[in-house]
């Protein structure tokens, strides 16, 4: 099935005229490529059309968690501009948990979508003080912070942000008080090049809605 394009910033459909995509609300926005199955197969297109974009995922995967959905950014105009992935396991402090991450060239909008900010960007809480939690990626430390969320009174999720090869990192955790997983030495990895790797990840669950 071909995947069909939305808005990154709203899930909206678009429209196509004259060489751009277009959203009601947005106007003219580079179209989102959601995956229509959390699939092996899928997730291999998605890495050939995502380019050099990294496509970040916890690396190793802890046992009893799935890639649960993923999604890209761009067209042949714009190049990629953004990348997600979404996973889930179970802790037992808070049950089900869900972990997305967007790597996004500024501007694009998808990680504000997902994490919920009133924000385009990160907003005025980026690099505000100390960081909250660091991940390892791709061998090296990287920062966050935390962003208000509109939803973040209501436990529903936490947003952390971070800076990684020039593009914003966006780490969203649902619900929020499993973003003390960050705590424990996450590790996240650009598995673009991983190759035939990826064919003992776990896929499926309940597509993640974003």
């Amino acid at each position: 099935m071909v995947p069909v394009p939305s808005c990154p910033r709203c899930g909206a459909g678009l429209g196509a005229a004259r060489g751009e995509w277009s959203c009601l609300q947005h106007g003219s926005v580079p179209p989102m490529w959601p995956a229509d199955e959390a699939s092996y197969e899928a997730f291999a297109r998605h890495l050939s059309c995502a380019g050099t974009l990294p496509t970040y995922l916890p690396w190793p995967m802890e046992p009893g968690w799935r890639v649960t959905g993923f999604a890209w950014v761009g067209d042949a105009a714009t190049d990629t501009v953004a990348t997600m992935t979404c996973c889930s396991g179970y802790t037992v402090p808070d049950g089900p948990v869900e972990v997305c991450v967007v790597t996004e060239e500024p501007g694009t909008g998808l990680g504000a979508r997902v994490a919920r900010t009133p924000w385009l960007d990160p907003g005025p809480d980026a690099a505000q003080g100390p960081p909250v939690a660091k991940v390892a990626l791709d061998g090296q430390n990287a920062k966050l912070w935390s962003v208000s969320s509109q939803q973040q009174q209501e436990g529903d999720r936490a947003a952390l942000v971070g800076e990684a090869g020039g593009r914003w990192l966006w780490l969203t955790v649902r619900p929020a008080s499993a973003v003390l997983l960050l705590s424990q030495g996450w590790s996240l990895r650009d598995v673009s090049a991983f190759g035939s790797v990826l064919v003992d990840l776990p896929f499926g669950g309940p597509m993640t809605e974003w």
